[in-house]
């Protein structure tokens, strides 16, 4: 009888030092969020700077005719409609320049129409 009641007791300390434990897990923040516009048949801003292993947004916003933005080094493609509003979330795993393209025909400059990503350590 004497045995269950530690053993009661023992299992009951440790279940409640469970409860009180110090141990704190830290909240990651969002996201930053980038805002790009993009219209004929320009990006703007036309290079963003990042850092690796950071998480971003990037929210492209149409302020004309249909676009789309295409990182192909990157893997990474996103179509926005006329007027409207596209995320694309991504997190740097490399450094360097990468340059986007709009991936929408929108006129005769979208061959012209490029972003660059600098990504940084």
């Amino acid at each position: 009888m004497k045995a269950r009641f530690v053993l009661l007791v023992l299992l009951a300390g440790v279940f409640t030092a469970g409860l009180f434990s110090t141990h704190k897990v830290k909240a990651q923040a969002a996201p930053k969020r980038i805002e790009i516009t993009a219209k004929k048949f320009a990006f703007d801003p036309g290079t963003v700077t990042l850092k690796k292993g950071e998480p971003v947004v990037l929210v492209i916003k149409s302020a004309d005719v249909a676009h789309g933005l295409r990182f192909r080094e990157l893997n990474l493609n996103v179509k926005v409609g006329k007027g409207g509003t596209a995320e694309l979330p991504l997190t740097p795993d490399k450094t360097g320049d990468f340059v986007g393209h709009c991936s929408v025909f929108c006129g005769s400059g979208h061959g012209e129409m490029t972003m660059t990503l600098h990504v940084v350590d």
